[in-house]
């Protein structure tokens, strides 16, 4: 019987599903953290707040896409 990648199931163990799950959690926080560093600002502030936050919420992306590229390729 010949077996098609298509039809095969890839399976992860507990231990990268969780540490998938905390990437993704960690992912949600960054955006959340994001989205409060903004809250209540206005104008002037709000721009060079945004500057700042936006900056740190890519990095943060970054370095939890590359964590879950690292998971991946284990």
């Amino acid at each position: 019987m010949r077996t098609h990648p298509e039809n095969m199931t890839t399976f992860i163990s507990d231990q990268q599903a969780r540490k998938l799950a905390d990437i993704e959690a960690r992912k949600s926080q960054a955006w959340a953290s994001y989205n409060d560093s903004l809250r209540d600002l206005s104008g002037r502030d709000y721009e060079d707040a945004e500057d700042r936050s936006w900056d740190r919420l890519q990095e943060t992306l970054r370095q939890l896409d590359e964590e879950r590229q690292l998971l991946a390729d284990a």
